[in-house]
């Protein structure tokens, strides 16, 4: 359970609004929080439609709607549908191919938590009378002297704060993450305890709210081919691309270069609208040292202190890395790495640790 303290008044006359995904984590959550007393109360975010013009395959929501809903009869709570399509593609949706589009590689995880979450999910349940949320995230909480910190979850195996770092003091607040102090493996079995219907149901992966997608495919609604070269390190055309918003720094798969492979993705030039490759993963066109990051959030609402050591990653369940910051003009930062860091791709998130606690991050200018 969080650290933050919860006990102004009985958990009997607090009431939780659970986010409910249909998955295992957030159900154990719901289970944990009912078994400690609180008034529970389970909501289910649509935030995938027709509606949108977009056509995916196989998203899950109707049988995570389902799930859910049967996990909050088995617990015998309140359980409620909330219609979230129109902010999940303005906020979401929308900044995604946007990214793409502009050569990037954005994390839609980390948006759907700040903007959706714990944005309009957050105000709704707040409007609705609710004194806090919780979610399924391996993360957890801690009040010091009336300031709440981000840390990270118990489980380092699944510690999702990567995926927080946007969130504010005034979110986490309001925030309670009931699986954090737990490990995987033990709510696998808290979920058999509770004896829920959902106890063996695989963790979902792919974009938050739409699960598994072939990515080129959806992106090709909205993003037209733009094809131009592929060249070697040495400056060799060897293939064609069919548009830079395809690939990614470091990928390897789906390049469809024949001769001597693998190839990696090492550069891609904007200007002249070529896929630069090597057959070298250990290339040191591949490593940086250095990045610049913009657009950044501090769960204190305050940055570190300039040149003080910190720990940060690149990527989510990446090693932590040490590192200095720097805070430049027009709220650019500078970020050097001790080491190296391998396949750095604008649009992802450096987000920034001092011990377990998590500080905040920015978005990776290029």
């Amino acid at each position: 359970m969080n650290t933050t303290n919860f006990e102004k008044k009985g958990k009997s006359d607090i009431t939780v609004a659970m986010a409910m995904s249909g998955g295992v984590d957030s159900s154990v959550s719901c289970a944990l929080l009912k078994e400690q007393g609180y008034k529970v109360i389970g909501f289910f975010m649509k935030n995938w439609g027709d509606t949108m013009g977009l056509k995916i395959s196989n998203c899950p929501w109707k049988q995570d709607r389902e799930d859910a809903m049967r996990v909050a009869s088995k617990l015998d709570i309140p359980f409620h549908t909330l219609d979230f399509e129109k902010e999940y593609q303005s906020q979401v949706l929308d900044y995604f191919f946007a990214e793409y589009e502009a050569g990037r590689t954005p994390n839609p995880d980390i948006l759907c938590n700040s903007k959706i979450k714990f944005g309009v999910f957050l105000d709704e349940a707040m409007r609705l009378g609710a004194d806090y949320i919780a979610t399924g995230h391996y993360a957890r909480t801690q009040d010091i002297d009336g300031k709440v910190q981000l840390l990270k979850g118990a489980d380092t195996n699944k510690d999702q704060s990567y995926f927080l770092y946007r969130l504010n003091h005034q979110q986490l607040s309001k925030a309670m993450f009931p699986v954090g102090e737990y490990t995987k493996p033990h709510v696998r079995e808290l979920a058999k305890k509770f004896n829920l219907p959902n106890h063996n149901k695989r963790d979902s992966q792919g974009v938050c709210f739409i699960g598994k997608l072939d990515l080129k495919k959806f992106l090709s609604q909205k993003i037209k081919d733009h094809p131009g070269d592929i060249i070697d390190s040495s400056g060799q055309i060897i293939g064609k691309h069919t548009g830079l918003f395809w690939y990614t720094i470091g990928q390897r798969k789906g390049i469809n270069i024949g001769g001597t492979g693998p190839y990696y993705v090492i550069k891609k030039d904007l200007d002249k609208n070529e896929l630069v490759v090597s057959n070298n993963s250990e290339d040191q066109a591949l490593f940086l040292s250095k990045v610049f990051i913009s657009d950044v959030s501090w769960i204190s609402g305050e940055p570190p202190e300039n040149s003080k050591t910190l720990e940060a990653r690149i990527r989510y369940r990446e090693k932590l890395s040490p590192v200095t910051l720097k805070n430049k003009e027009n709220g650019v930062f500078e970020v050097n790495f001790s080491v190296p860091q391998w396949a750095v791709c604008s649009g992802q998130s450096v987000v920034f640790y001092e011990a377990d606690a998590c500080l905040g991050g920015g978005i990776i200018n290029g």
